[in-house]
């Protein structure tokens, strides 16, 4: 039981890494797009990268045992909201920040 219980916060623990890789690479490779001019290469390539680190790393986890795959899937969603999180306020511009709504 013991074990069970460790393996899937392993699991878990493993999904919130692959998502953190997975979206923060997607972020970063959107920042380098928008100033490159082989935006087509870039993005490809980290689509192919980021696709494949993620499913070696879900395979791996799985070893044939669904309940480590769905564990390690919703570490992967968990850290899909906080990189989304993280990025959307690095990206808001200081003037959005400071704004105060005026209205009543």
């Amino acid at each position: 039981m013991m074990n069970e219980t460790l393996t899937l916060v392993l699991a878990l623990l493993t999904g919130l890494v692959l998502g953190a890789m997975f979206f923060g690479g997607l972020w970063w490779t959107v920042q380098k797009v928008v100033s490159s001019t082989r935006s087509t290469l870039w993005l490809l390539g980290s689509l192919l990268l980021r696709t494949s680190i993620a499913l070696a790393g879900f395979y791996l986890i799985a070893r044939g045992h669904w309940e480590r795959l769905l564990v390690c899937l919703l570490g992967f969603m968990i850290a899909r909201l906080i990189v989304t999180r993280f990025t959307r306020a690095a990206a808001k511009p200081p003037y959005l920040a400071q704004e105060v709504s005026h209205a009543p």
